[in-house]
């Protein structure tokens, strides 16, 4: 049986450990036909190692999304393993620790502008770099946590995400003419290495315990990656600048 992304070529990044929903991404784009390349910073080694736990190879190209010579080369790497692409999957962020646990006052600006470089710009940064190897068109599949709202302990990284969503819907609006989509998934809670490393976390996570439509399970990220790998299908060919909520529908209902 053929898969919804056969013939597809794949970058994604983000793949830290097997618990991530890059990791998750990535499996099930192998699953459904893909092609994948993995990026890696700063310790390509390790997804390496995670990468031998996919069902096929996959290739890892060390990228630091806020150094203009990755971004420079990548292009090149990439079209070395693969020739081209067709999906390209951002799955990263990161603040200072001083960005978050309730520091939202107090925060310096070199730490917001570190949120917001890795965090938000880096979608623009990562897209532009793949842009020449997206000569067919294609699907840029981004990862935010609903910016709507002010979450507890999450502080900048809030903001970061709202600029992330931002983002995505201006490159949506620039990228159109060359039939490049750019959507967001607007995930729950996942027990994954960037969740754990946000103070508080398990306090944010019992919200959609208590709230959440659906029954909403922070071990089992394989929701949100078939929703990464949907969009990067041909089954949303005229959908773009969207977010799609995976987050059993707390997003929907009020306290």
């Amino acid at each position: 049986m053929s898969g919804i992304l056969d013939g597809k070529r794949v970058l994604i990044t983000g793949v830290l450990m097997e618990s991530s929903i890059a990791f998750h991404t990535a499996r099930l784009a192998q699953e459904q036909g893909a092609e994948v390349i993995l990026t890696a910073f700063p310790r390509p080694t390790l997804t390496e190692r995670i990468a031998k736990r996919l069902p096929k190879p996959a290739k890892v190209i060390e990228l630091d999304v806020t150094n203009t010579e990755h971004l420079d080369r990548l292009a090149d790497l990439v079209r070395a393993e693969l020739g081209s692409l067709d999906g390209v999957v951002h799955s990263i962020g990161f603040a200072p620790q001083d960005a978050l646990g309730g520091n939202f006052l107090n925060t310096p600006f070199e730490s917001v502008a570190t949120a917001m470089h890795v965090s938000a710009f880096s979608l623009k940064s990562l897209t532009m770099a793949c842009h020449p190897l997206m000569s067919s068109g294609g699907a840029v599949v981004g990862l935010t946590f609903d910016a709507q709202y002010a979450w507890p302990q999450y502080d900048w990284m809030g903001p970061a995400k709202a600029a992330l969503e931002a983002t995505s819907r201006y490159l949506a609006r620039d990228l159109g003419k060359d039939n490049i989509r750019c959507n967001l998934i607007s995930a729950g809670p996942i027990g994954s290495m960037a969740a754990k490393s946000i103070p508080g976390f398990s306090d944010l996570a019992e919200v959609w315990n208590n709230r959440s439509p659906l029954a909403w399970d922070m071990a089992d990220p394989e929701p949100t990656g078939r929703g990464v790998v949907a969009l990067l299908s041909d089954w949303f060919p005229k959908t773009t600048g969207e977010i799609i909520h995976v987050d059993g529908g707390l997003h929907a209902v009020g306290a």
